[in-house]
């Protein structure tokens, strides 16, 4: 790699991160219900804090939007001719940038939107694969974090039948581990309150 490359992918990179720190739940919780979602139910700034606290419409904004920002880093990098391993690199620095957002002092969202927004880009079937069963869940439970846990955890088997026994990618095998991490790590209050019992249903106070 010249170092006019070098440079390109430093820059994708690190543009990747403050696109994926852009905080739009807690925008939307500011400007339309004057309340810091931080401080309020579960104390995410994501689609689902939103829902519950601001309205319908400003969580599909927000839904919209954080999947937004998982994409774009991907398509940038891919269109820029960014080998799979920058494109890996991208995603996950967007992804971590919605998680730990350096303009709320690194407490940001779930990682579920933005990390599907990377899937789309990474490989779009794996990411609707991952996204149908989140639905298939939350249309039988009405839980979002457990919808959000079982689609996480079957990431890397979607993932390794992705590539057909064949064209094994570690790149991608890695980032499937590492998303699933992230949105695990993210939901372990969630994971104990399910355990237990005590996980709210949409409809329901958290």
């Amino acid at each position: 790699m010249n170092d006019s490359a070098l440079l390109l992918a430093i820059l994708i990179i690190a543009l990747s991160y403050f696109l994926g720190s852009i905080p739009s739940g807690y925008l939307a919780g500011k400007w339309i219900a004057k309340i810091d979602l931080r401080q309020i139910g579960s104390g995410s700034t994501g689609a689902t804090n939103v829902l519950r606290h601001v309205g319908k419409r400003p969580a599909l904004a927000v839904f919209l939007i954080d999947v937004l920002k998982g994409a774009i880093p991907v398509f940038a990098a891919k269109a820029y001719l960014l080998d799979e391993h920058l494109q890996v690199l991208a995603g996950l620095t967007a992804l971590a940038g919605h998680i730990w957002p350096i303009w709320l002092r690194w407490k940001g969202g779930k990682a579920v939107a933005t990390g599907l927004g990377m899937l789309l880009g990474i490989s779009w079937p794996v990411g609707l694969a991952c996204f149908g069963i989140f639905l298939t869940v939350f249309s039988i439970s009405k839980i979002v974090s457990l919808s959000s846990v079982i689609a996480a955890t079957s990431l890397p088997i979607l993932m390794f039948l992705s590539f057909n026994g064949g064209d094994f990618r570690f790149s991608y095998f890695f980032l499937s581990l590492a998303t699933m991490g992230m949105v695990l790590w993210r939901h372990r209050s969630n994971v104990q309150r399910l355990i237990i019992g005590k996980e709210p249903k949409i409809g329901q106070s958290s």
